[in-house]
């Protein structure tokens, strides 16, 4: 009873796990993606190609055989297919395009003000003895010896 308790335990903390969350939504996220992208090719693209090339890809096809049962290629098909997943594919990489633009912009501004932080802080003061320049955190002059 105890190795059901553990097991069941375990497997918990393994679902409920940040990176098994996200990749549960983005299979979800992306099954959604896959149907829009799919709608795009079909109810959109395959007929504007269509009107240019005059041929609609779904019609495509190979019959192979004679008679009522012989197979058939939908070649067509398989072409619609290949362009929904360049037409994914093209849409993910302008998405992470743009998220990593947006990442090396964000690191840029942080890291310019950060230097910007840096450069507004001073780093000399004058001596109250011997007006020499002398570092920020000194606790003596170094011209004149004088404790700070």
């Amino acid at each position: 009873m105890s190795d059901k308790k553990g097991f069941i335990s375990e497997f918990k903390e393994f679902i409920m796990r940040g990176n098994v969350m996200d990749m549960a939504v983005g299979v979800i996220v992306g099954g959604a993606f896959t149907a829009i992208v799919t709608s795009l090719n079909e109810d959109i693209l395959t007929p504007i190609l269509g009107i240019f090339g005059g041929t609609d890809f779904s019609e495509l096809k190979v019959t192979l055989g004679s008679g009522e049962l012989a197979p058939t290629l939908t070649y067509g098909n398989f072409i619609t297919a290949i362009i929904n997943f360049l037409i994914t594919a093209l849409v993910i990489f302008c998405i992470i395009k743009g998220l990593n633009r947006a990442t090396e912009r964000a690191t840029a501004l942080v890291k310019k003000n950060k230097e910007e932080a840096e450069a507004a802080e001073p780093t000399e003061k004058d001596c109250p003895y011997c007006y020499s320049k002398i570092h920020i955190k000194a606790t003596r002059c170094p011209h004149c010896t004088a404790q700070l």
